[in-house]
């Protein structure tokens, strides 16, 4: 049985027009209750991944919108994969949202295996790489671990040393009474910044911080049906993490460039066709080019300007989804300038002979509308 998932403005407690603050000043509120590391209740760990996800959908004007107009079904047809999360530790969790900042820790504190940041790159394709789907080669620079110090930071035949101020604890504690009774205030070790080791003698490469930067190549994987201002996340192809932290992600930003014949319309095509007017009055057949390449059509006698040729299935493909869309053909038709006199002769005597039934449809405007929906 399928499970029902909730929705995401209600997983966090706001409205649907509640602002960007307001979304990360609930999830915020929510994260410090039920994250697993502060949080004995039940199921605390499946609620706090909700209300994560939740927060990763409404933080992101694209990924909103999207859920807004479509809810889950939308957001699942439109390649969103909500982050996988680990809770080793919840410094490094909130900082994927919020940044190291939200306990006061600093930089130094990510050095305590904290997860490297994420890299945002962009490729752009054309319309038929998205229909058929293409790898392509997309450069990115990324933190890596140092080479000579094996992401340590200490100069080789050196090591970090522990604090003598925290002890090796990266936090200070101070305890002040009043009439209420004593209070415990905890802060990051000033001395160490929150790491709770020091390095002697950095490295010289990486001056201390464990991390170089390198310039990577990944083959991104982009699949077919895809949508302009899509984003694809590479698991842990991101910066690395100092200390041997886990490394970030990278999201790939995919553009579709302007086609000079097709317009894209959900996972339908359009396009048109020009018939002359003796082509629309006599019949004919045309090459009309297709994602799939050239296709003749015929178009029989007395066709009109306007109407519409649905080719079913040869539309974009449903992202990882099963099916195609239709291409729409729209008759366009040209009408005759700069004629000859003799065509305006032969014109004129055919408007001289042509009566009511030359015009005479062959069903009503509303029995047409409802085939071309069909």
């Amino acid at each position: 049985m399928a499970t029902v998932r909730r929705d995401y403005y209600d997983v966090l407690g706001v409205s649907r027009s509640a602002s960007e603050k307001e979304i990360k000043s609930a999830f915020r509120k929510l994260a410090r209750e039920l994250h697993p590391d502060v949080s004995e209740e039940a199921g605390a760990e499946e609620r706090f991944r909700e209300a994560a996800e939740a927060y990763e959908v409404l933080s992101r004007g694209e990924t909103r919108e999207l859920y807004d107009r479509f809810g889950h079904e939308g957001l699942r047809t439109g390649g969103f994969r909500p982050t996988q999360f680990d809770f080793a530790n919840i410094a490094d969790l909130f900082s994927v949202f919020f940044g190291d900042e939200l306990f006061g820790m600093g930089r130094g504190a990510s050095r305590r295996g904290g997860r490297g940041a994420d890299v945002l790159a962009e490729v752009t394709i054309d319309l038929e790489e998205a229909a058929r789907g293409v790898v392509r080669p997309v450069p990115i620079p990324v933190d890596v671990a140092c080479e000579t110090c094996r992401g340590s930071g200490a100069a080789p035949g050196t090591s970090p040393e522990p604090c003598a101020r925290c002890g090796g604890a990266g936090r200070l504690q101070s305890v002040s009474a009043s009439v209420f009774g004593q209070f415990v205030r905890t802060q990051s070790c000033p001395e160490c910044g929150g790491n709770g080791q020091v390095l002697s003698t950095p490295c010289a490469d990486c001056r201390g911080s464990g991390l170089t930067t390198e310039e990577r190549t990944l083959e991104v994987e982009i699949p077919p049906g895809i949508h302009d201002g899509q984003r694809i996340r590479l698991s842990g192809e991101g910066h690395a993490g100092a200390l041997g932290g886990r490394a970030g992600d990278v999201y790939v930003l995919v553009r579709i460039s302007p086609h000079e014949l097709f317009v894209r319309d959900g996972n339908d095509i359009v396009s048109s066709v020009d018939l002359t007017m003796t082509e629309a009055a006599l019949g004919t057949r045309k090459q009309v080019p297709t994602l799939e390449g050239d296709m003749e059509l015929e178009f029989k006698p007395g066709t009109q300007a306007g109407e519409m040729r649905v080719l079913g299935g040869q539309g974009m493909p449903v992202l990882q989804g099963f099916g195609r869309g239709d291409h729409r053909l729209l008759v366009n038709l040209n009408v005759p300038r700069n004629l000859t006199d003799e065509q305006r002769r032969l014109l004129e005597d055919f408007a001289r002979s042509e009566h009511e039934a030359n015009y005479k449809a062959d069903g009503s405007f509303f029995e047409k509308l409802r085939t071309a929906f069909r």
